[in-house]
């Protein structure tokens, strides 16, 4: 009963770190591509460099909400650039991700 428990969560784990995968490529596919307008670009450059740059608005040690800024601000500047994007452009690129 434990085990298949376990199994069933490392399953579901395992399913949403490939659509996580999946997502981020289609990212990069949605920046490299010609027909994504420059403000979208420029809000999803500015959510991958709010990643990996060194320093936050509110620092991470501090506890909740060093967290907290990381998964309200990136995702918010993410669903900012989607929404600038054409819906075609997004699933064009989100079939190549998926090797369609």
């Amino acid at each position: 009963m434990i085990l298949n428990s376990l199994k069933f969560m490392f399953d579901r784990l395992k399913a949403v770190g490939g659509r996580f995968k999946r997502e981020i490529r289609t990212y990069q596919l949605v920046l490299k591509d010609g027909r994504t307008p420059k403000r979208a670009k420029f809000f999803l450059g500015l959510a991958v460099g709010y990643l990996v740059l060194p320093f936050d608005i509110i620092p991470d040690f501090i506890p909740v909400l060093g967290a907290l800024d990381d998964i309200v601000i990136v995702p918010l500047l993410v669903f900012i650039a989607l929404r600038m994007v054409p819906n075609e452009i997004v699933e064009d690129c989100r079939k190549k991700a998926m090797g369609v």
